[in-house]
């Protein structure tokens, strides 16, 4: 059975004050292209089909268009998931009716059964497992100690496997943060909120040595964790200047009769490539005009009066213009250079209050930073989808 491994198109997507919805469609046509080329059996797409849960109209019109062209005139299955950036509740809106034409969408774990499609060999089962809060999970199972992501899918694979049929080949699609052994590991990209703080978002890869193959979506570099059958596709487009040496494209998965896979990724060509530009205001000035979208660090030492208008006499899509930070410690004999606005939630904390206190928060401050943070992000996502409803 070939299938295409998608996930994090994040439609909707504002970079910058720019939004992606041109650039998406123009790799999302390149898809069906490919589709065209290809004629997978089914297509998967592993969460966060939108950037919000209430997105922009255009954003609904173009997933409204390519789900059709996939769908309805290709007969192509699509097999999808709500991400954590997706409304559950929208995504699963009509699925009874959806499903009768091929597309399957699954916005919340209620129902673990497998959706089960068939090629030459026989049956594969495809375990559609969208993003949930541990606390959903606890309640679900009535099960109270579940309190992590890691808890959580390790409850819901424990149950997939209890009903799960050994004789045939099995598909795990899911939306988490993956590592090899559930340790913490920085994300690769800032255009994605972390699920959790503290390490407590992580997942143990080993959790899916039952599946032929685990398709994955929510970090947005292409990667596999523990072993090759254990995968992120990565999303289609850079969405941050910390993606700019991800390369973007989508999987062809290949399994055969014995559930072995094979896999080959393919890339996806941007409308505009999304990179970081360094150099003095008259170095930048002196390069040829181009489309790109482009962060711009600027080596002067001084100040540069209308710095980004006359940027964008030669990169007329600039997105963001900055003077080159200064070393400002130095660890280990070299200099660091600390960017605010990479740093996440918790580190921003730490770093204000030794600006402001003039020392580390003691570790009561910092667990109860950590609680409030972690509420926080809950309550977020939650007000998202009562408002989506």
């Amino acid at each position: 059975m070939k299938l295409f491994h998608t996930a994090d198109w994040h439609l909707g997507k504002l970079v910058q004050g720019v939004y992606m919805t041109d650039d998406q469609r123009y790799v999302l046509e390149q898809f069906l292209q490919a589709i065209d080329e290809e004629q997978p059996d089914a297509v998967i797409i592993a969460g966060d089909l939108y950037d919000r849960a209430l997105p922009p109209v255009e954003a609904v019109d173009l997933l409204d268009e390519i789900l059709a062209e996939i769908v309805l005139k290709r007969k192509v299955p699509v097999l999808s998931i709500a991400g954590n950036h997706d409304s559950p509740t929208r995504l699963q809106f009509g699925s009874k009716l959806m499903k009768e034409t091929g597309l399957h969408i699954s916005g919340d774990i209620k129902n673990l059964e497998p959706i089960i499609l068939n090629d030459g060999f026989g049956d594969v089962h495809f375990h559609l497992v969208p993003f949930a809060e541990p606390s959903t999970v606890k309640s679900l199972f009535e099960d109270d100690s579940i309190s992590t992501h890691d808890d959580a899918m390790k409850k819901i694979v424990e149950k997939i496997e209890e009903k799960m049929d050994n004789s045939k080949r099995h598909v795990f699609i899911g939306h988490a943060f993956v590592t090899p052994y559930g340790e913490k590991i920085e994300n690769t990209s800032d255009s994605e909120r972390p699920l959790a703080i503290g390490g407590s978002e992580c997942v143990s890869a080993e959790y899916f040595n039952s599946f032929h193959y685990t398709a994955l979506g929510h970090l947005h570099k292409a990667h596999y964790v523990l072993n090759e059958k254990i995968r992120y596709s990565g999303s289609p487009l850079k969405y941050s200047s910390s993606e700019e040496n991800h390369e973007k494209g989508y999987l062809i998965v290949e399994l055969d009769q014995e559930g072995q896979v094979s896999i080959e990724k393919r890339p996806f060509k941007p409308r505009r490539d999304l990179r970081i530009v360094e150099g003095s205001i008259q170095e930048i000035l002196r390069t040829p005009v181009n489309e790109d979208y482009v962060f711009v660090r600027l080596t002067d030492k001084t100040p540069v009066v209308g710095a980004m208008e006359q940027i964008r006499t030669v990169y007329p899509n600039a997105m963001h213009v900055e003077r080159k930070a200064l070393p400002r410690e130095t660890i280990e004999g070299e200099a660091a250079i600390v960017r605010r606005e990479q740093l996440d939630d918790f580190s921003l904390f730490k770093a204000f209050h030794k600006e402001i206190v003039g020392q580390e928060p003691s570790e009561i401050a910092q667990q109860l930073f950590e609680e409030v943070l972690q509420e926080l992000l809950s309550e977020e996502r939650e007000t998202k989808e009562v408002v989506a409803r």
